[in-house]
């Protein structure tokens, strides 16, 4: 059971991670956009908590989760170029 949800985790990840960087242009290979996809979703998941909204289904997580990776990416470029 716990190596499905690590297995979903990743493909979810992978997915986020690679619709962010399309959005942001931001190229990147499959372990960064892992990467940028689960950290994304961690930060979609507090920014929208804080204004109050839930997200409920499968698309409204990959809409927060892909917001949020796309917040990290910005973040990243302000902070380290």
């Amino acid at each position: 059971m716990h190596l499905f949800g690590l297995l979903g985790s990743l493909i979810m990840g992978a997915l986020v991670g690679t619709i962010a960087g399309k959005l942001m242009d931001a190229d990147g290979g499959l372990v960064r956009n892992i990467l940028i996809g689960i950290v994304g979703s961690m930060v979609g998941s507090a920014v929208f908590g804080l204004i109050g909204f839930h997200a409920y289904g499968w698309i409204a997580n990959l809409i927060v989760d892909v917001a949020g990776a796309c917040l990290f990416i910005w973040l990243g470029r302000k902070l380290f170029r």
